[in-house]
């Protein structure tokens, strides 16, 4: 499996850092559409839909939330709103897994479709926003990328080195505060990158480390939600599109969660404008 995991990643990631670097935004904001839709149809079935014409009906509902999304960016900087509304759900799904218990109510497959829309739509929308912002907006947006498989891989290693508290065993019982110590290690380490990005003075280091860490609990938030709707559907995975790792759910769930607090953070730095 990890040989797996490794060989996935060493085609995906060149390509994924050179579209971001060379490919103008409208292209990006496509590709990343596709990510999305195909997240949407994984996500429609951990919703407990099954008949194709409900997962039809809610890829359709997905494509016309981004096409809305990229009419609104099209009108000029990305508005506050949309990112203060995301950041305001993550703090719902936070209190959610606090109160998660076994047994406890799995919910609609249409309150199920809503979170999914609130997970997936947001996450495109501050990504595309990222990315056209300005000359270094490429850069800022390949910064968070690597945040994200910088926490992750810290993560998994000092995980199966260290692990040995669990982190929430009724969820995800292979997570371990250990591992999300790991994580953090490594997002402080990234603060020293973001703090080149922005040209910024050597007395916003800690700010930016602090930003970096909190994106790095954020993501872990993300990652702990997509397992909880695996695990009331049933599920070790949300499909088998990724050898090794899952479907595209399974690759994006921690990106998810942090990117609209990305964009926030960057546009209440003056970053992401």
């Amino acid at each position: 499996m990890l040989l797996q995991r490794i060989l996935t990643a060493l085609v995906l990631i060149p390509l994924v850092v050179l579209g971001i670097l060379r490919l103008p935004t409208p292209y990006v904001a496509l590709i990343l559409a596709v990510v999305i839709l195909v997240g949407a149809w994984e996500w429609s079935r951990l919703a407990g839909w099954t008949s194709l014409a409900a997962r039809s009906a809610y890829l359709l509902l997905v494509a016309l939330l981004l096409g809305s999304g990229w009419a609104l960016l099209r009108t000029g900087p990305a508005p506050l709103w949309p990112t203060v509304g995301a950041a305001l759900w993550w703090l719902l799904v936070l209190l959610i897994l606090a109160r998660y218990r076994p047994g406890a109510g799995a919910g609609s497959p249409p309150l199920k479709g809503v979170a999914g829309v609130l997970v997936l739509v947001p996450a495109w929308f501050s990504l595309v926003a990222v990315h056209g912002a300005g000359g270094n907006g490429p850069r800022l947006m390949l910064f968070l990328m690597v945040l994200i498989w910088v926490a992750d891989t810290c993560a998994y290693f000092s995980g199966r080195r260290f692990g040995r508290i669990r982190l929430a065993p009724s969820i995800s019982p292979g997570k371990t505060r250990e591992g999300v110590y790991g994580a953090l290690a490594g997002a402080a380490l990234c603060g020293l990158l973001l703090q080149w990005l922005l040209a910024a003075e050597a007395g916003d280091l800690p700010l930016l480390i602090g930003f970096c860490l909190l994106l790095a609990l954020v993501s872990v938030i993300g990652d702990l939600f997509e397992s909880l709707m695996k695990r009331q559907a049933g599920l070790k995975d949300s499909g088998r599109l990724l050898p090794g790792h899952g479907g595209m759910l399974d690759r994006i769930d921690s990106l998810t969660a942090a990117a609209p607090l990305y964009l926030l953070g960057l546009q209440l730095l003056g970053a992401g404008r």
